[in-house]
């Protein structure tokens, strides 16, 4: 193993000692009930089958029999989740075929970010990831079930399903993925014409033609976003079926991959002798694992929040530092859209996720200890999965990349370093992701010119304000401000700016995600504005340093006087109401920072 990995993993186990044991100790406490059904009542029971066939009922009347829960995040509307519709009934008759039962325990809200870009959905966006953890756990809270089944893919949403069966962490659980549609509009002319549109070179049909031919058919979007990043992630950390993240819907083997997911928590489940749960199997090497996947693929910023959330869920603490100290030595492996130009599917045909994990098991950068739910040792995802006789068969890894130019060996990385970076200074603390921004670009110094709403931006590019080099500042856009909204909305105007030949960056309390591209942002960023942090103390013309080389960001304007301004403030009232926000003032003001999760869950603990 490479001794910074193992130096971070141990300082994780130690950090995380009493809270780690804690829940241990409630998932084995939890454990000793099963089969959970054999604590409830008659008339509770009887109301758990009494919609079930009598064939499913005598089997649900045995406690040596499993029945599988199907937390499903189904909707119409998200491309990546269309096809679950299919999936309870493959899931139902595969169970059957176990001679056990399976029901749709409950469904979780699934929202699309991509649709609710710069929109006010937008801001219930983060805050979505804790309402699909409680909804998972009430939908599991009938303890009717001896293993689980989660139906979900993007954003917030595997987050989510992971933290709320977490709390169920005796029960074995595998997530099961849809895959990516096929790849559309290729990338890079999406992006030209996305560039053209904000210079108002192009109309909006242009433009709407561009985007249907890139988002075209069922299936997760293609770029290497966070839904994409969440499927790699869950696999290194052996929550999938070997190779499974990748293949696409609607195929014969897509569909042999969620039969034989659902035979094998059967398998895992305490009637069929199994004794390991998600609890188990999510510990800290696998946590530092996911960690090491993020990094050498350039994955979503979003998961310097997100996986601090969901290793909380399991008792384990981890911060920027140990994302930045894998990074300072993890190679990039990757060079998946926005970080190349390539999609997710070409990812896969090089030797995808298999190829990956191989690689870097052989160059000590992840740990092969560890439980995964097809049994101990992580170099059984090292193999990719195809079809023989209507069953999923594995083989071996390829030996060479197919696409050097997206996906190559620790041999020969693309670059030495994973690219996060944390920068921290007199502007507060933020991340900053390097792996699509040209290393002429990692550090900027220019004049700040300040906005307090995304949209403020657009109307100065449209005046030609910004034609000139300067660090655009956008505050007010953290948890507690107004929920910590996504900002690409942002990305074509900063991108126009670059290749205009002027020094620009971003520095903001809010999100960029998986899309971060080609314009150094500083993101996270807190204490928030609204907290009267320093963003608050912000003025135009204030030179800002953004120094992702050294890990600055900072302007330079003297402590004292900086103290002595008094924090702007802006009127939010009208980003607390209409479109559901009023719900969600809890989420707000209880909401911790990026660093711990950005989480209402444990913003009093430690």
């Amino acid at each position: 193993m490479h001794p910074t990995i193992v130096k971070v993993t141990q300082r994780i186990v130690a950090r995380s000692q009493a809270t780690r044991q804690e829940y241990l100790r409630r998932m084995a406490a939890l454990k000793k009930n099963s089969p959970q059904r054999g604590t409830l009542s008659c008339g509770n029971l009887a109301h758990g089958f009494a919609a079930c066939n009598q064939a499913d009922k005598n089997t649900l009347k045995l406690m040596n029999k499993a029945n599988v829960a199907i937390v499903t995040a189904y909707n119409d509307m998200l491309s990546a989740h269309q096809p679950y519709q299919q999936f309870p009934d493959i899931i139902r008759e595969a169970a059957h075929g176990m001679g056990s039962v399976a029901q749709v325990a409950g469904g979780t809200p699934a929202m699309c970010d991509g649709v609710t870009q710069g929109q006010p959905g937008m801001e219930l966006s983060l805050f979505s990831r804790d309402t699909i953890a409680m909804s998972t756990a009430v939908a599991l809270s009938h303890n009717m079930f001896d293993a689980t089944l989660l139906l979900g893919i993007c954003d917030k949403i595997v987050p989510g399903l992971l933290i709320g069966s977490l709390s169920f962490g005796y029960l074995p659980t595998i997530l099961v993925p849809a895959g990516p549609m096929p790849s559309g509009l290729p990338n890079k002319e999406k992006q030209r014409i996305r560039q053209l549109y904000a210079e108002g070179r192009i109309g909006k049909e242009e433009l709407l033609e561009a985007e249907s031919k890139s988002y075209h058919s069922p299936g997760t979007c293609t770029f290497y976003g966070t839904a994409n990043s969440n499927q790699l992630l869950v696999e290194v950390m052996g929550l999938h079926l070997p190779g499974a993240a990748f293949v696409n819907p609607g195929t014969p083997l897509r569909e042999a991959l969620t039969r034989a997911a659902t035979e094998q928590v059967i398998r895992l489940s305490k009637p069929n002798g199994g004794d390991l749960g998600l609890g188990d199997m999510v510990d800290e090497k696998s946590i530092v694992n996911a960690l090491v996947a993020l990094l050498v693929t350039g994955g979503s910023t979003n998961h310097t929040i997100h996986w601090i959330a969901i290793a909380r869920a399991a008792g384990i603490i981890i911060d920027w530092n140990d994302y930045a100290e894998l990074s300072a030595v993890v190679p990039s492996l990757t060079r998946i859209y926005p970080n190349g130009q390539e999609d997710v599917n070409a990812f896969h045909e090089a030797g995808g996720t298999p190829f990956l994990i191989r690689e870097l098991l052989a160059g000590g950068y992840l740990h092969n200890d560890v439980h995964t739910v097809m049994g101990p040792g992580l170099e059984q995802y090292a193999r990719m999965p195809e079809l023989d006789d209507d069953r999923p068969a594995w083989k071996p890894a390829a030996e060479q990349s197919g696409m050097p130019e997206v996906l190559r060996g620790v041999a020969e990385p693309f670059a030495p370093d994973g690219g996060l970076r944390v920068l921290e200074g007199n502007l507060g603390r933020g991340v900053i992701k390097v792996s699509a921004v040209s290393p002429e670009h990692h550090a900027i110094e220019a004049p700040a010119v300040v906005f307090n709403d995304q949209n403020e931006l657009k109307a100065a590019f449209e005046a030609g304000e910004l034609n000139r080099d300067c660090v655009v500042v956008v505050r007010f856009q953290g948890p507690r401000a107004n929920g910590m909204p996504e900002l690409h909305k942002l990305t074509p105007y900063l991108g126009v700016l670059q290749d205009r030949g002027y020094k620009v960056g971003l520095v903001t309390d809010g999100r960029m995600s998986g899309a971060s591209g080609k314009v150094p942002a500083a993101i996270h960023v807190y204490p928030e504005a609204l907290d009267g942090g320093p963003l608050a103390r912000v003025e135009d013309g204030d030179t800002v340093v953004l120094d992702a080389r050294n890990g600055t960001l900072s302007i330079r304007v003297d402590d004292d006087v900086l103290a002595a301004r008094r924090p702007a403030t802006t009127d939010l009232s009208g980003y607390h109401t209409g479109y559901g926000r009023e719900l969600f003032g809890w989420f707000r003001r209880s909401a911790s920072n990026p660093e711990q999760g950005a989480s209402f869950f444990w913003n009093h603990e430690a």
